[in-house]
């Protein structure tokens, strides 16, 4: 009882700005009534909201069924069904069905990858959804939709749960092909069942039957793929060698795998090797086993042997591509010659092979790494002027070592020339930015950022709320730190005692006593709220 007043005392604070406490509260006793039924194969609903004698009383039902209709995703919503375990697979459909959700909403991408891949869902849990979505949608779905089940299952290593998933597929007329058994193959060889998906070329294992729709090479080649992607490029290569001779005509493809493989770990004697087998096979090297011959040499520290490689490609009639000067580039960044990088990627944008985003993320993150920040500023103009947008981690790896060293102009440039191209920023990026603007008491650019990452979606917590009483603090601005702080605690936080005492400190050095026994109250209220909820949760109690 005194658990269940707890989370209505929360949910009341939470939502009394949205709705009414008397509706809240009708709401909240409504469904942990429903929660807590000892029958959970009977779907229950949400109850109708209270009738209300006021003239307003239809505005207040209407606020309270958004209200009701927004407190949990579709995502959650269909996960939490679970946490019930309706008995038998009918009383769980119905029970999915009684959501409010569609079928075919749960098969979108997005809601299906959220149920599915995130959470701690069972492997059980994750086919009996998918059950419920593939029985009870109108339409099949595409064989990249199921993929993202059978990826899920494989991130978490439930490999006794391929075969179930794959004979719902079949039942409802969605069968495996190639990229499916992709998925299988590398998701065992991430889990070192190496064995396990080399014999799942010669056998039936988990009933894929991918021998209706693909050839025996085309399931071959997948396999030497997954082994070079995941590192196991000697029994790649053992399968190569064995494999000469037989049915499965070998081409250039797969010999260059197994070649960037090797060129990966600087073998130069292995990448040399396979280029003799290529020859007596009859196969001629092309314009990417000589980037991978290229990036061999370079991870051997031979760069000037890799040079006069690229040197004889040209000469044999091979025209440079993006990949042959990325892997020059990148042997010159590796032996720190950034004279000879900046040289060839101008020759680059000479014989009009345009940069892609590799080029720019290892030139950028070289420069930053030497502390040439001019030339990493310039590097990523030139990136967006292209019309090269970074990714969110990739921009979070530029501004990191900006946040390092030096004032924070450049990681400040950074920031806004990425916003302003529509790029998204991360909440990691965005903590640096304002740890080091607070540290040199930029305090209106603290403020300034701070509220551009609320527009952008990301909620303010604890380090967020510290970084920017320390900037105020830094500066004199100690008022607007006492507003903070008491932001933060109306939102649910207790700021460290560090912070609290540097506010504390200054408010008494400016002989506001009043001021500071105020704060000093409400913040030993919200230390004990804090110390409560985590008793709370080291009880497993999560409200």
């Amino acid at each position: 009882m005194a658990r269940r007043l707890l989370l209505l005392h929360h949910l009341r604070r939470r939502y009394s700005v949205s709705i009414s406490s008397s509706a809240a509260e009708d709401m909240v006793v409504s469904s942990l009534r429903i929660l807590s039924s000892t029958n959970p194969s009977k779907p229950s609903t949400l109850p109708p909201p209270p009738i209300d004698p006021d003239p307003d009383a239809t505005a207040t039902s209407s606020t309270t069924a958004t209200a009701t209709a927004t407190l949990l995703s579709p995502a959650d919503r269909l996960r939490g069904v679970f946490l019930l375990k309706p008995p038998g697979r009918a009383a769980l459909h119905r029970a999915l069905s009684s959501t409010g959700i569609d079928a075919a909403a749960a098969l979108s991408p997005e809601v299906l990858s959220s149920v599915v891949s995130q959470g701690n869902f069972s492997g059980a849990a994750t086919v009996n959804f998918f059950d419920w979505a593939i029985t009870s949608s109108k339409l099949p779905p595409s064989v990249d939709t199921c993929n993202i089940v059978i990826r899920a299952l494989g991130r978490r290593k439930f490999f006794a749960f391929f075969e179930p998933t794959l004979e719902i597929m079949r039942k409802n007329g969605v069968f495996p092909d190639i990229s499916t058994l992709e998925i299988v193959i590398d998701s065992l060889i991430a889990a070192r069942h190496v064995n396990t998906a080399v014999q799942l070329i010669n056998t039936y294992h988990f009933g894929l039957g991918v021998w209706q729709t693909c050839q025996r090479k085309e399931v071959f080649t997948v396999l030497i793929n997954c082994l070079c992607r995941r590192s196991h490029v000697g029994l790649a290569s053992s399968l190569l060698q064995a494999s000469r001779g037989e049915t499965i005509d070998l081409d250039n493809h797969m010999y260059n795998e197994v070649i960037g493989g090797w060129a990966r770990f600087g073998r130069v004697d292995k990448v040399e090797h396979f280029w003799e087998m290529m020859l007596e096979d009859g196969l001629v090297p092309d314009q990417v086993s000589y980037c991978h011959l290229i990036e061999a040499l370079g991870r051997a520290d031979r760069a000037e042997e890799a040079l006069q490689v690229f040197e004889k490609m040209i000469h044999e009639g091979y025209c440079p591509t993006t990949m042959a000067y990325n892997a020059l580039i990148f042997n010159f960044i590796s032996v720190g010659d950034f004279d000879r990088c900046i040289k060839y990627y101008k020759d680059m944008l000479d014989n009009n092979c345009p940069p892609n985003i590799d080029t720019y993320s290892k030139m950028i993150r070289a420069f930053l790494r030497e502390r040439k920040v001019a030339d990493a500023l310039q590097m990523f103009d030139d990136m967006l002027s292209r019309g090269i947008l970074p990714n969110t981690g990739m921009i979070t790896l530029f501004i990191g070592p900006l946040c390092t060293f030096g004032p924070p102009h450049a990681a400040l440039l950074i920031y806004k020339r990425s916003r302003k191209a529509g790029c998204r920023i991360s909440m990691k990026a965005y903590k640096l930015l304002l740890e080091r603007l607070a540290r040199f008491g930029k305090s209106g650019t603290v403020l300034q950022i701070w509220e551009e990452m609320q527009e952008s979606g990301y909620p303010s917590d604890k380090e967020i709320y510290e970084f920017i009483v320390n900037g105020l603090c830094n500066v004199g601005k100690v008022d607007a730190a006492v507003s903070v702080v008491e932001e933060s605690i109306r939102k649910g936080f207790c700021l460290g005692r560090v912070i609290y005492g540097k506010v504390n400190n200054k408010l008494l050095e400016m002989d506001k006593v009043e001021t500071a026994y105020n704060l000093f109250k409400k913040v030993r209220h919200a230390r004990a709220i804090a110390n409560s909820r985590n008793y709370w949760r080291a009880n497993g109690w999560h409200f």
